[in-house]
Parts: structure tokens; C-alpha cells; sequence
């Protein structure tokens, strides 16, 4: 430790001398044995580095968990961007690490963009609700913090513009693994308040990155980005690419709704297809493409009847609707603001219950989606709903 310490740059010694570590805590208990693990990233020795941010993923954001020795943590690593052990190749430490081959640079912004989308948690509702795994009882429980899980995430939000400013310089990398890593944190970072004065930069750098050089898994990462920082895409909706289409039509913000709108039940139909652009999630995407898209098109509908044929088609697919991605968020959307007695079921709200009821047997379509039917104020059984038909 003594040895790398000699060697790091002086905000990274700063901080790692200047920072009382053993009165933070992290997922296991006292931060104390956090700076050997700092220092270990940039060992010379390529499983140490791995075993070093394996410890960083497990202890201080464990399960996208922020603690209060995550932001000076966070600070630190973006210090030692610029490391020249930063170009040296990384090695995956977990079985699942097994994605393509990248620079420790690359793995060390892939951990700060998940640091950042831990801290914009809770910010947005609106844009959140697109979350392929947004879910309506996730908002009771949002609030529910302890005094050191409230320092931590505003630490972490503190520290947000320090850390875009050691972000931004690789989005420019030659690099291809590297910037898609840098936009991976950008995102999430400048969707924060304070940082809105950064986005016009940010989207004028990117945009520059959409011409026909660049290939299909880029060009469809800049154009979700540009929509969650709420630039206006419309242009890109007609993309001769399909997936770069879809990911201009993801919003939340769009100024062609129609259309982004038109394009993401398109994409709907083909839902293999779909999925199969990106074999890899996109930054800031996990869990098949399809339902990203879903959650997105459920949110820009106005109605319920505007998606209603891609919507039933969905649930009435035998074995191939997932309960809390698809068919839950379905119903929810159905049935915005819960059932009420007191009005007779739309057309569409009755196609939609007729499938759910067909297909029980062979999907568990009810039975596995007991929180979304209560949820939505509806009866959490195949006989309550079938007498409603």
C-alpha cells in the first residue's frame, strides 16, 4: 500500500490520507479496510486489481446500496482515471463477468455509473416509472431511509458535478469500450438538477457521434441518452436503423409523441427481434430490451386503448409474458387510478381481462400477478375477475 500510494496522483493520496475512514461504514461494517482495497485497483498485479473492485461492488455499493464511505470511495476512483494502470486490460472477477474484453478504465466508469444511478434514485417519479422494474409499491417504500442512508445519498449527490467533471474527458475516448462506459455515467449524472447547465454540451458532443460511422449499439446508447436528458429526438425516429428509432422514442420528453409512440408498438410486435439488437444491455438497461420499451410505450400512451391490441396480444401469449415486467405493468396501465365499480369496463379493459382469464392455466396469468391486480384495484383471483366479465 505504501508503494502505490507513492505512485498516485496527489488528489487520490489527499483524499485517501485526509478522509477518516474507520468512522464510515460500508455493507460489512467499519470503512477501515477501505483504502487497501483503493490502492489495490491500480496494483500491478492484474487479480488483485480484479479482487480490489470486486470489493468496491460488494461492500461499498452492495446491491446498489449507498453507504457512507461511498462518495469520498467514488472520488477516489475517479482521481485514478487517468492512472496508467488504468490502460491495463481488466479481468472479471465473478463467473458472470464474462463480457468482452475492456481496460480497467472501462470496469472502474461502468462501477461510478452505477454509483450515480443509486444516488438519482428517487429524484424523478415521472421518468421512473418507465424503469423496466418500476412497480407501484416501490413508491411507498421510497422514503423509508435511516439517518446514515440519508447522508450517504446526499453525499453521493453532492459530489455529483466533481464527478461528471472526471466523466466527461472519455466520452471522447478512441476507446469504444471506454465511451460507452463514460456514457453509461454520464446519464444518470446529468439527469441531476444542478447539472442541467452541462446537458447542451454533453448532447451537442454526442450527436456528433451519429453519423454513419458509428455502429448500431453507439448510435442507439446516444439517442436514449439525449432522450432522458430531455432533448428533442424527433429526428432520429426516422433512422434508417430500427433500434436507433426505438431508443429515440424511449423519452420520456418527446415533442412527435405519435410517432415515438407508433415506433415503440412496432417494435412490440417483433418482440424477438427487439431483444436481439442488443444481445448486451445497454448502459443503464438490464433484463431484455422489450421491456424497456413496453414501460416506455405504457407511459407515453394517453390511453389505455392507444396500446391496447400490442398490450392483450401480449398477455394472451401463451408461456412468453413475464408477470412483473409484462403483464403486471399491462394491467397497471389498464386500469390507471384502479378500478372503480362504479364504471363499466372498457372494451379494451375487458379484452385485456378475458386474456388474463384464458390464459390462467398455462401462464399462472393471475394467480403469479396477485400485487399488480391489487394494485389495480381489481379482484386478485380467476373467479373475481371472470364475474366481472
Amino acid at each position: 500500500m505504501t508503494r502505490i500510494l507513492s505512485g498516485l496522483p496527489a488528489g487520490a493520496q489527499a483524499l485517501l490520507l485526509g478522509t477518516d475512514w474507520e468512522s464510515l461504514q460500508h455493507a460489512y461494517g467499519s470503512g477501515e479496510d477501505i483504502p487497501l482495497s483503493l490502492c489495490s485497483l491500480v496494483d500491478e498485479d492484474p487479480e488483485v486489481r480484479s479482487e480490489a473492485l470486486a470489493a468496491l461492488d460488494m461492500a461499498v455499493l452492495h446491491q446498489g446500496s449507498l453507504y457512507t464511505v461511498t462518495a469520498p470511495a467514488v472520488l477516489f476512483v475517479a482521481a485514478i482515471l487517468d492512472h496508467r494502470v488504468a490502460l491495463a486490460e481488466h479481468e472479471g472477477h465473478f463467473p458472470w463477468d464474462d463480457g468482452p474484453s475492456r481496460t480497467l478504465r472501462a470496469a472502474l466508469l461502468v462501477w461510478l455509473g452505477q454509483v450515480a444511478e443509486s444516488a438519482a434514485y428517487g429524484e424523478d417519479l415521472v421518468r421512473e416509472r418507465t424503469d423496466w422494474q418500476w412497480e407501484p409499491w416501490h413508491d411507498r417504500a421510497r422514503h423509508e431511509h435511516d439517518p446514515d442512508e440519508l447522508a450517504a445519498l446526499h453525499a453521493c449527490r453532492e459530489i455529483r458535478p466533481a464527478l461528471y467533471d472526471a466523466v466527461e474527458p472519455f466520452l471522447s475516448s478512441p476507446d469504444a469500450h471506454v465511451r460507452e462506459a463514460a456514457l453509461g455515467a454520464a446519464v444518470p449524472l446529468l439527469t441531476a438538477p444542478e447539472l442541467a447547465d452541462r446537458v447542451p454540451q454533453a448532447a451537442t458532443l454526442l450527436r456528433a457521434r451519429l453519423g454513419t460511422g458509428s455502429g448500431r449499439r453507439e448510435r442507439a446508447s446516444v439517442a436514449r441518452a439525449l432522450g432522458v436528458w430531455g432533448m428533442d429526438t424527433s429526428d432520429l425516429l426516422t433512422d434508417s436503423d430500427p433500434a436507433v428509432r426505438v431508443c429515440a422514442a424511449l423519452g420520456p420528453a418527446q415533442v412527435d409523441r405519435p410517432r415515438a409512440l407508433a415506433v415503440l408498438l412496432h417494435a412490440l410486435r417483433d418482440p424477438q427481434t427487439t431483444d436481439g439488437w442488443f444481445p448486451e444491455p445497454l448502459p443503464g438497461l438490464d433484463g431484455w430490451f422489450r421491456f424497456t420499451v413496453l414501460r416506455s410505450a405504457l407511459a407515453l400512451a394517453e390511453t389505455f386503448e392507444e396500446v391496447a391490441s400490442v398490450a392483450v396480444a401480449i398477455v394472451a401469449a401463451r408461456g412468453t409474458s413475464v408477470v412483473d415486467f409484462e403483464r403486471g405493468p399491462i394491467l397497471f396501465r389498464a386500469f390507471a387510478g384502479g378500478y372503480d365499480p362504479a364504471h363499466p369496463l372498457s372494451s379494451a379493459q375487458r379484452d385485456l381481462l378475458r386474456a388474463f382469464v384464458d390464459t390462467d392455466d398455462a401462464t399462472g396469468g393471475i394467480g403469479r400477478n396477485t400485487l399488480w391486480f391489487r394494485a389495480a384495484g381489481l379482484p386478485d383471483n380467476r373467479e373475481g375477475i371472470a364475474a366481472l366479465l
